[in-house]
């Protein structure tokens, strides 16, 4: 992002970009608790943003210190959840522009499964590309670009992270080491507007995607 803070402590029209996932998850009424897995050094800036803003008393909100790799980060804030039941949906708060909608139909999905993930199909031509040329094509009929929130049944996430740790396995998200396991993973049809920050002309189209949704309320 070449910023001098977190992606997610960057203002986008005015608000932290952490800020717009967060009052999705807490407007919507089947959710129970948050779990913000955070930078040691930035907790107490995003403690900052929550008390700005009224989040802690509509839903609880538990601040949790990450580790060294996103995996690490989701294992630590799946440990402050040892006693739930339920369904967990795990999200990256660089995406911002996360609708309502879309978590009522994970939600609903999830409680029926053990892991459902949301995605888009693929829109460009992917080509494998080894030193410099062209090795395959590889047909866009079969590949989902896949995004975030992903479902999951509390304690199936809980082993499949366990297990995952204790034998030293990295995926490259949560879904993935439930692949690994031999389990099955469910895809729901997300939005193509459900991007995440990581370049500046993200920040971008960020702004126009959050400046077409205020026209259309």
């Amino acid at each position: 992002m070449k910023a001098s803070k977190n992606k997610i402590l960057l203002h986008l029209l005015g608000k932290p970009v952490i800020e717009y996932a967060l009052t999705t998850f807490v407007n919507d009424a089947d959710c129970q608790h948050i779990v913000l897995v955070v930078e040691k050094k930035e907790k107490e800036l995003i403690e900052a943003v929550l008390a700005q803003n009224e989040f802690a008393g509509k839903v609880p909100i538990t601040v949790v210190i990450g580790g060294k790799e996103r995996q690490d980060s989701v294992y630590n804030g799946l440990q402050h959840l040892k006693k739930q039941t339920g369904v967990v949906l795990i999200h990256d708060g660089a995406r911002p522009f996360l609708e309502a909608n879309l978590i009522k139909k994970l939600y609903q999905k999830a409680q029926r499964t053990n892991a459902t993930i949301v995605g888009v199909p693929v829109k460009d031509t992917i080509k494998k590309v080894v030193e410099g040329k062209v090795d395959q094509t590889i047909p866009r009929e079969e590949l989902w670009q896949i995004q975030t929130p992903q479902a999951f049944q509390i304690s199936f996430i809980q082993e499949v992270h366990e297990r995952a740790r204790q034998e030293g396995f990295f995926g490259t998200d949560d879904a993935s080491l439930v692949e690994h396991y031999g389990h099955a993973v469910e895809v729901t049809e997300g939005s193509y507007m459900n991007i995440k920050l990581t370049t500046p002309d993200d920040l971008v189209i960020g702004e126009a995607i959050l400046k077409m949704k205020e026209r259309g309320n």
